[in-house]
């Protein structure tokens, strides 16, 4: 057996790769698939990562950790529901379960017929990764909330002032009309 779980790690932080450690401790699967979603976007506040860095990050990060038998694979968005489990198949080797929280994710996969699970999430309160982004981009207090290996990294791709950059890019909300 086969399990897929998907996400866009972005980054890869200390609650994707203990979700990943419990997968590959107590499920039956005998091999773990990422499938890196919206493989195609970078250099936006949601998604500041190309996906060959985020690859690279869970990597150091399963290298790091000792985590064996899990394969990352880039999975580019096609922007079409009822298409995307079939897109998914034809993307990625054979599996048979789904790891996802995500609602949608859930649904698609189970109107195909997979066994889906919800892996419990660590922490969630500080490792999510919009939270995680904002540490980054204020270049305070992000260290903890990513493997060692993935801090080294994102230090050497200056993570923090990409973040930073494009945070300011963000559109700004009014806060009142001028006089």
């Amino acid at each position: 057996m086969r399990g897929l779980l998907v996400g866009r790690f972005q980054p890869f932080h200390r609650g994707h790769l203990a979700v990943v450690q419990e997968i590959r401790k107590s499920s039956a699967d005998r091999e773990l698939i990422l499938g890196v979603g919206s493989a195609q976007e970078s250099y936006t506040w949601k998604n500041p990562f190309t996906s060959g860095e985020r690859l690279e990050m869970i990597a150091r990060a399963l290298r790091e950790a000792k985590v064996d038998r899990v394969v990352a694979i880039p999975l580019p968005d096609i922007q079409r529901h009822a298409l995307w489990v079939r897109y998914v198949e034809s993307l990625l080797p054979s599996f048979d379960r789904i790891y996802t929280n995500n609602p949608l994710t859930r649904l698609l996969f189970e109107e195909a017929k997979y066994a889906v699970e919800s892996p419990k999430l660590v922490d969630r309160p500080r490792l999510e990764g919009e939270l995680v982004r904002g540490f980054l981009a204020d270049n305070a207090g992000w260290k903890p909330l990513v493997p060692p290996a993935v801090a080294s990294y994102l230090e050497e791709v200056r993570a923090p002032a990409r973040l930073a950059t494009l945070r300011e890019g963000l559109p700004r909300p009014s806060v009142g009309k001028r006089a």
